[in-house]
Parts: structure tokens; C-alpha cells; sequence
């Protein structure tokens, strides 16, 4: 599934799903290094305990962040797979 990130310097997240499990992620643009690690920090973990890591997180005076876009693309993707 694709999901076009809002207020952040990443644009898009690129996100696979196995069942629950968060199974591939990958951003366009962005911190390059920060956002490969978050990528492979999630992957393999339960979709549900990645969002409540995640959600929430702001980044400098914004009210979201790149993390925090992830949480809401990994809960696109679970919806798209129910």
C-alpha cells in the first residue's frame, strides 16, 4: 500500500503487511538513515504495539513527524487488509 505522508519532509511511505505483522516499510524522501532504521525497527512487529510506539510523535514545532505518519499508514493498510 502506498500513503501519502501530510507535514512531513518524507512524502510517502510504502507499506506491506503479512496478516498483523508490519512485514516491509519504505519511505520517499526524508532523513535517510533515521528513516531506514525506523524502517527495519518495525519490521516483523505486530501492526497494533508499532502504532502505539509511534502515534503521537512530533517533530521540532510540528504536530506530527515521520514516525508518527507511519503509525497512520500502518492503520490505512491494516483497513485495506480487512
Amino acid at each position: 500500500m502506498i500513503y501519502k505522508t501530510k507535514g512531513t519532509c518524507s512524502t510517502q511511505i510504502d507499506i506491506e503487511l503479512k496478516g498483523d505483522t508490519i512485514g516491509a516499510v519504505k519511505f520517499t524522501n526524508g532523513c535517510n538513515g533515521n528513516l531506514q532504521g525506523i524502517s527495519k525497527l518495525v519490521e516483523g512487529m505486530k501492526c497494533e504495539d508499532a502504532i502505539a510506539k509511534l502515534r503521537g510523535i512530533k517533530c521540532g514545532f510540528k504536530n506530527t513527524s515521520c514516525p508518527d505518519q507511519l503509525s497512520y499508514a500502518i492503520e490505512e493498510a491494516m483497513k485495506q487488509n480487512a
